[in-house]
């Protein structure tokens, strides 16, 4: 077989990046449902290893298809970063966002305050119910946190699931008095699900669409690299990850929010 010169292989690969922006920016559309979330890669910056943060964007339609929105490798995920990721969704189309799903993160809230202010945003439940074990002061309470929140998580209504809060932050008061002001702040972020319909309610409560679907994959993907040697290699792989993510949500015949039937 004859070998590729340096040139044909630089050539190729200036194609793929030609067609991986492409797909980074592509116009959007109305996108209702939103999954915000970050992972972290070692990456070569003027010389030095660093971390570098790799934004991703999920959303759901009117066709109630997810798709991959855009992905972006910033220095962190500060405020700043997460601002112009969200903007540039924006400036592609995305518009009529009701509802965002991800974790607490300083940067992203004020991100998410600024650009989407009119969305409705659910802290995943997974990750508090975490946060809560950590925060429990004892064995005996954090065996049963878990437990009592997911019975708030399942409350019928959000005035239910306030009801339900108020009387377990009243039962901690006395013997894990910081257990309580850390649930008291915390857990309402938790509830904005309930302000959707039961039926969207299981899968919007936690980024674990997100999480499993695009994180684990770019995760398997990448693990073998290591240290990539620039950000443009790192974001030239997870871009074709993403691509083909994408396009196995598009050619499902499954949606993933039905809209119009409460069985979905």
């Amino acid at each position: 077989m004859k070998s590729l010169s340096s040139t044909q292989v630089s050539r190729a690969a200036k194609l793929l990046d030609d067609e991986l922006e492409a797909w980074r920016r592509r116009q959007l559309g109305e996108i209702y449902y939103l999954f915000l979330d970050a992972r972290y890669e070692k990456s070569r910056q003027g010389g030095v290893v660093r971390d570098a943060a790799v934004l991703s964007a999920v959303g759901v339609g009117p066709d109630g298809r997810r798709r991959v929105l855009g992905v972006s490798v910033a220095l962190s995920e500060a405020e700043i970063h997460w601002r112009a990721f969200l903007e540039d969704l924006v400036a592609r189309g995305m518009r009529g966002v009701r509802f965002i799903t991800a974790d607490d993160h300083a940067g992203l809230k004020a991100a998410r305050k600024a650009v989407l202010g009119g969305a409705i945003w659910q802290r995943c439940q997974f990750h508090l119910a975490q946060n809560a074990i950590h925060h429990a002061p004892t064995v005996a309470i954090r065996k049963r946190i878990g437990g009592q929140l997911r019975e708030i998580w399942n409350a019928r209504n959000l005035s239910s699931a306030e009801a339900e809060l108020k009387a377990l932050t009243e039962s901690y008061r006395k013997s894990a008095p910081e257990l309580t002001a850390w649930l008291e702040t915390a857990i309402p972020e938790g509830l904005g699900v309930l302000t959707l319909p039961e039926h969207h309610r299981k899968r919007m409560r936690t980024s674990n669409p997100i999480e499993r679907a695009v994180q684990q994959e770019l995760k398997r993907r990448t693990v073998k690299v290591r240290v990539f040697p620039n950000n443009a290699s790192l974001l030239r792989l997870v871009t074709a990850v993403l691509v083909e993510i994408d396009e196995t949500w598009l050619a499902s015949t499954q949606p993933y929010i039905n809209w119009n039937s409460p069985d979905a």
